[in-house]
């Protein structure tokens, strides 16, 4: 079947930032740590990941991937009896791909002090359909003026993200015309 002949895709009706919005939250364990006796880095990505995912879930309405992690930014080290909460949301909508953007928090489980940041990343969700084919994503609503800086700032990290895979294509291209292929 050609484009021409597709019957137009219907329009999937946007969703807020807040339908979406989560929290995950987790002791952390001496299972956790790394030789170091603090929190191993993997396992807040984990997290991270998880709670982005069901964000990206949410957001979509059915199954999303993980197609990137944009940056994983570690701040200040996680101990053993510390309750995290990973809160995600999602920033920004393509045609099938969504940014979720992730903040780390942490706090002593036995105390009364306010959790402090320790961490943040960004990650790009593709949502797929039972074939694992993409899907169109509802368009997210920036509902406030921090879900509409979020969503500007995803707008240039997207556009650095293509840059980066052009600029890594061409050089490749560039360098096999040459015969220096790896």
């Amino acid at each position: 079947m050609t484009d021409q002949a597709r019957p137009p895709q219907e329009e999937i009706p946007g969703k807020p930032t807040s339908a979406s919005r989560t929290t995950l939250s987790h002791i952390m364990t001496h299972n956790d740590t790394n030789l170091l006796g603090t929190v191993h880095g993997g396992v807040i990505m984990k997290l991270v990941d998880d709670a982005a995912g069901a964000v990206a879930g949410r957001h979509s309405g059915g199954p999303a991937v993980t197609a990137s992690m944009d940056e994983m930014a570690f701040l200040e080290p996680v101990r053993v009896g510390d309750l995290v909460h990973v809160k995600a949301q999602v920033n920004w909508t393509g045609r099938t791909s969504m940014e979720v953007g992730v903040r780390v928090l942490a706090e002593r489980w036995n105390e009364s002090t306010p959790a402090q940041q320790v961490g943040s990343a960004y990650l790009v969700f593709a949502a797929v359909d039972a074939e694992g084919k993409p899907r169109r994503v509802p368009q997210v609503q920036p509902e406030t003026e921090r879900d509409r800086r979020r969503y500007q700032e995803a707008q240039i990290r997207r556009t650095h993200r293509l840059a980066r895979r052009r600029a890594i294509m061409e050089l490749r291209e560039k360098r096999a015309a040459e015969g220096l292929e790896d």
